[in-house]
């Protein structure tokens, strides 16, 4: 993972090296994530950018997998607005949710969506607010993750639809239901906080905020977790988020929470029965997308708009987004699928509908909400 003067250092000499040499115009592209996100950008989307726009090379460097590499865009956005430069040397960013909102309340966005033509295109919730801030105008989601419960055909008959008939199933088929807790990837994570919506005393309050200490220490919060100790009795635990896929293709469980790009991806490499469904259970399962940002202070913020458009148009989030990642798309999906072919469309979105997604793909809580349902999870004994 590479500091913040690191950042600098890269995106400084990436500027001066194009301008020496080929007298371009380079649109510099922070990005957190893994891998994968800075190959998308410097193997597919920044090719096409350049061929629309003669004179521009689009560079993409990686500042890290996780919250953390997000961390590090902010660090280096805050370094430049502290020391009053008048450009910054970040044009578009790729962040999580995580810190989106200290980005806008620190100032450090330009407010810009309405000025694209693919704004209208997005209504999700997650476009208007990043665990309880309000982001709108500031942010265009590139990718949509979401979890759900994977589950055997063969031995599964009737999916549960709901927490409620999930309990009941576990009840009677103990063991057969395995998720991997709170400490070992982030499908288990979404599951417990899915309960809460669930269970606990106030989703809308959890989801939205504000926060309010008294909500944590309130009996329906007490009796929710609760009954999540109960429940955990009859549960298998997996070792993480591929574990929970690697024991139902073993067998060992026949349903879990998995992320819905993981689960398909390792279908399509082969690793997990095809037979394999899934179910995204009411009232709902959290999931969460990256962002495409532009800095307050981009010094290329009109190619930085353009590019965010052409990022976010139904023909590249069908086949950048969906095909290559298996990622559900940052848009409306119903403005995606006259762009990709039935057999794809079907695999992405039969299982779990664009309606699902629409009422049951949930955000996760704001932050304070977060960690007071994790700390109650270890603390009163529901932990694996």
């Amino acid at each position: 993972m590479k500091s913040a003067f690191a950042l600098s250092g890269l995106l400084a000499a990436a500027l001066v090296a194009s301008t020496a040499v080929n007298a371009q115009t380079t649109l510099n592209v922070a990005t957190a994530g893994d891998q994968n996100m800075v190959d998308y950008i410097n193997e597919y989307l920044g090719p096409m950018f350049e061929k629309q726009n003669p004179g521009v090379k689009v560079r993409a460097v990686g500042t890290g997998a996780g919250d953390a590499g997000s961390q590090k865009v902010f660090e280096r956005l805050d370094a430049q607005a502290k020391a009053n430069a008048p450009q910054w040397d970040v044009d578009v960013a790729v962040v999580h949710q995580k810190i989106t909102g200290k980005l806008v309340t620190d100032k450090l966005l330009a407010n810009y969506r309405s000025t694209i033509e693919t704004a209208p295109l997005v209504t999700n919730a997650n476009a208007k607010a990043a665990l309880g801030t309000p982001v709108e105008g500031y942010v265009m989601p590139m990718f949509n993750s979401q979890t759900a419960i994977a589950y055997n055909p063969d031995i599964v008959k009737n999916p549960p639809a709901t927490y409620d008939e999930l309990v009941e199933w576990v009840k009677k088929n103990p063991k057969q239901f395995g998720y991997n807790g709170i400490k070992g990837g982030m499908s288990g994570v979404s599951f417990v906080m899915g309960w809460m919506y669930a269970y606990g005393p106030d989703a809308k309050k959890l989801e939205n905020g504000p926060f309010e200490a008294d909500l944590v220490k309130s009996a329906g919060w007490t009796d929710a977790m609760g009954k999540l100790k109960e429940f955990n009795k009859n549960v298998t635990f997996t070792p993480g988020n591929a574990g929970t896929l690697d024991m139902l293709n073993r067998g060992e469980i026949a349903m879990g929470p998995v992320w819905v790009d993981m689960f398909y991806s390792w279908k399509t490499e082969g690793r997990l029965n095809p037979s394999m469904k899934l179910k995204l259970v009411g009232p709902g399962m959290p999931g969460q997308p990256m962002y495409y940002v532009v800095p307050a202070k981009a010094a290329n913020a009109d190619l930085a708009k353009k590019f965010v458009a052409l990022a976010t148009s139904p023909a590249v989030q069908a086949e950048g987004v969906v095909k290559r990642f298996n990622w559900y798309p940052g848009i409306d999906a119903k403005h995606v699928q006259a762009n990709l072919d039935a057999a794809t469309w079907q695999k992405l979105f039969t299982d779990v509908t664009p309606e699902e997604l629409a009422t049951k793909g949930r955000s996760f809580p704001v932050g304070p909400y977060f960690d007071a349902i994790l700390e109650s999870y270890e603390r009163q004994g529901a932990s694996n």
